[in-house]
């Protein structure tokens, strides 16, 4: 049987402005600014069995993205609360990712924002979500090494991504689960997630500033280390320091905390994963079994 949309095998609702319609019949306009400019922002809730993870940090982020680039939705968080809930409780998958987006709206094409202003598209999604896999949890992964081309405000979450689809396909193409990116000799993120080091029982991660995203599992790393009193430190970490790391660690809303145990074809560290990470996975694990 042919899928109905390349990836996608069943029709089910999806939210589009007010409305509950079947993803199949979902249609937005060719001059939304959305699919003109990448003008607009996203945000991914993931929930297992149906229960979401830190939501309140998810729409706290959506909130911040909208003001960062000036969308005005005249919504409050908790409408957004209940958009990703419903979506959640409808979902056709027990453990499901909601992804959301926001853009300016439809006009002509021009490149200022619209004057007058227009409303604004919201669309909203479920999507099966498929944690990482026991192989994965207990043998690590591969990345591999990519000069950060992206512009200079990734802490929006914008819609605008093709810095990090191409990140993402140099990974495929290079037959490994995710690339770590250096910008200017220093690292900065993932295609789509954030990522650690050790370094003598030190837990270590980059600054939060304009050049990465601040991954909800990043501020929640912070608050395992320092309940489970492994040494903490937020700070510019060159490309030395990561290949000379004792352990590398990727985390995301899908990847969860998963160890890097291969960089760039050379194992990191004996080539397993480490202590540290067995550390913050089971503490990790413990909140997920809390939800």
């Amino acid at each position: 049987m042919n899928p109905l949309i390349q990836g996608v095998d069943i029709d089910y609702p999806v939210y589009l402005n007010g409305e509950m319609v079947n993803i199949s019949e979902a249609k937005i306009s060719v001059l939304d600014r959305g699919f003109i400019f990448g003008d607009g922002i996203y945000e991914v809730v993931p929930a297992y069995n149906r229960k979401p993870f830190r939501m309140d940090h998810h729409v706290a982020r959506l909130m911040r993205s909208l003001k960062k680039i000036g969308i005005e939705v005249g919504k409050d968080e908790q409408f957004f609360k209940d958009i990703f809930t419903k979506l959640i409780k409808e979902s056709p998958w027990e453990n499901n990712f909601v992804y959301l987006q926001v853009t300016r709206g439809v006009a002509a094409r021009t490149h200022a924002f619209p004057n007058p202003k227009v409303e604004p598209t919201i669309f909203a999604m479920s999507m099966k979500f498929n944690p990482p896999s026991e192989k994965v949890r207990t043998e690590g992964i591969a990345v591999v090494s990519f000069e950060d081309m992206r512009w200079l405000h990734c802490d929006i979450k914008s819609i605008s991504l093709l810095g990090n689809v191409l990140a993402n396909q140099h990974a495929v193409d290079s037959g490994v689960y995710e690339v770590i990116q250096f910008r200017d000799g220093f690292l900065t993120e993932g295609s789509c997630s954030n990522f650690w080091i050790v370094k003598d029982g030190k837990f270590m991660g980059p600054l939060k500033d304009n050049l990465k995203l601040e991954g909800i599992r990043f501020g929640l790393f912070e608050e395992l280390a320092q309940k489970a009193g492994i040494p903490f430190e937020l700070r510019k970490i060159t490309k030395e320091e990561v290949y000379e790391a004792d352990e590398i660690m990727i985390s995301s809303a899908s990847k969860e905390v998963t160890a890097v145990t291969q960089l760039d074809g050379k194992p990191v560290g004996d080539g397993k994963p480490g202590p540290i990470y067995a550390k913050m996975r089971k503490a990790h694990d413990e909140v997920l079994a809390a939800l």
